[in-house]
C-alpha cells in the first residue's frame, strides 16, 4: 500500500517546525489523482507562518467537535462502543507496533499507518466497517466550508477507493445498519 497513509497521518498531527516539509513527503507519495487533491491544501499550508497553520489545525480540528478526526466519535457517539473501538484500536496499535500519540486511540492519524502495515484481509475490513464510515461523516461535516482539511480527507477517501474498490459502499451500507453490526463488530474483536 506504500507510505501514503503514513504521510497523510503526519498531516492530520499538531503542525511542528517541519509541518511543511511533511505536506511535501506526503505529496510527493500520492497518486496524480491524490496530488490534484492535496494541491490546495498544500498551496495554503505553504502560505501560512507554523503558528497560523497551528491555528487553523486547532479552529478546525481541536475546537470544532463535527470536524473532530475521532473516527469512534463520527460513528458512536460517547457510548459503550465507542470505548470497544479504542480498546481494540489500542490492541491493534501495539500488535503492529505502532507508537500513540498524545491523540485517543480512534484518532485518524492512528488508524492511517494502521491500515499500511495490517494483513490485506484485516485492513479491508477494517477500512470498510470503521474508516470509510467515519471518513464519509468528517466530510459530510466539511461540505461547504472551503476548509482546506477537507481535501486532505478527501484524499484518504480517494486512496482507500483505489486500495479497496466498493469501500465507499461498503461505508454507505454500515450506515444503515444499527450500532449491533461489522463496526462494533470490528471494535469488540481482538486477535490474540
Amino acid at each position: 500500500m506504500g507510505e501514503f497513509l503514513s504521510r497523510v497521518a503526519a498531516i492530520l498531527t499538531y503542525p511542528e517546525a517541519d509541518y511543511a516539509a511533511c505536506v511535501q513527503l506526503c505529496m510527493e507519495a500520492a497518486t496524480p489523482a491524490e496530488r490534484d487533491l492535496l494541491a490546495g491544501f498544500a498551496a495554503n499550508i505553504r502560505a501560512l507562518k507554523v503558528e497560523e497553520a497551528q491555528e487553523l489545525f486547532t479552529r478546525t480540528l481541536d475546537l470544532n467537535p463535527v470536524c473532530s478526526l475521532e473516527m469512534g466519535w463520527h460513528l458512536f457517539g460517547e457510548n459503550y462502543d465507542r470505548g470497544l473501538l479504542m480498546v481494540r484500536m489500542r490492541s491493534e496499535l501495539r500488535r503492529h507496533g505502532i507508537a500513540e500519540t498524545g491523540e485517543l486511540p480512534d484518532h485518524l492519524a492512528h488508524a492511517l499507518p494502521l491500515l499500511e502495515r495490517m494483513a490485506r484481509p484485516d485492513a479491508e475490513e477494517f477500512a470498510g466497517a470503521i474508516v470509510a464510515p467515519a471518513l464519509e461523516k468528517m466530510l459530510a461535516s466539511f461540505a461547504g466550508k472551503q476548509n482546506p482539511y477537507e481535501c486532505v480527507l478527501q484524499a484518504v477517501m480517494a486512496h482507500l477507493e483505489g486500495d479497496f474498490p466498493g469501500v465507499r459502499q461498503a461505508a454507505a451500507a454500515q450506515s444503515a445498519l444499527p450500532v449491533l453490526n461489522s463496526r462494533a463488530e470490528f471494535a469488540g474483536r481482538s486477535h490474540a
